[in-house]
C-alpha cells in the first residue's frame, strides 16, 4: 500500500527536499523512512502490543530518518505528532515506534509525519 501511495501521490525527493538533501542514500523508497500500518485484531501474534481498538494504526520511523534526525529532534517530532489534533490517542511504545488513532487514512497519516519530519529537518 505504501509503495502506491508512493509512486501515485508523491515524488519523495521533490515534495520533501530538506529530508532528502541529509539523506546519504538519496534512492530511498518511502518504506524505508517511515511505515504506518493499520492495526487490527490478530490472536496469533504479539507483534503488535498497541490496543486495536485504541489504536487504529501504528507509526515506526525508520532508521534512516532517525538518523538524519538525530535524539533532540526526535524528540522534537514526537512532541509536534503527540499534540496535533489529527491524532485522537498517541502512544509512545518505543522512540521509533507509535500507536495512533486518527480518522486520517494510511497516506495522508504519511504526509502529515513527513511534513512534519521536513520542517524539523
Amino acid at each position: 500500500m505504501l509503495e502506491q501511495i508512493g509512486e501515485k501521490a508523491m515524488n519523495l525527493e521533490e515534495k520533501y527536499p530538506n529530508i532528502f538533501e541529509k539523506l546519504e542514500n538519496k534512492e530511498l523508497e518511502l518504506r524505508h523512512l517511515l511505515n504506518v500500518d493499520e492495526n487490527y485484531e490478530d490472536y496469533d501474534s504479539e507483534e503488535y502490543e498497541f490496543d486495536f481498538e485504541e489504536y487504529n494504526f501504528v507509526i515506526y520511523i525508520a532508521e534512516p530518518i532517525q538518523n538524519i534526525l538525530g535524539e533532540k529532534k526526535m524528540e522534537t517530532l514526537v512532541d509536534s505528532l503527540k499534540d496535533n489534533e489529527a491524532f485522537e490517542n498517541f502512544v509512545i511504545s518505543e522512540e521509533d515506534l507509535y500507536g495512533v488513532k486518527s480518522a486520517l487514512n494510511e497516506g495522508d497519516i504519511v504526509s502529515l509525519i513527513l511534513s512534519h519530519i521536513e520542517e524539523i529537518v
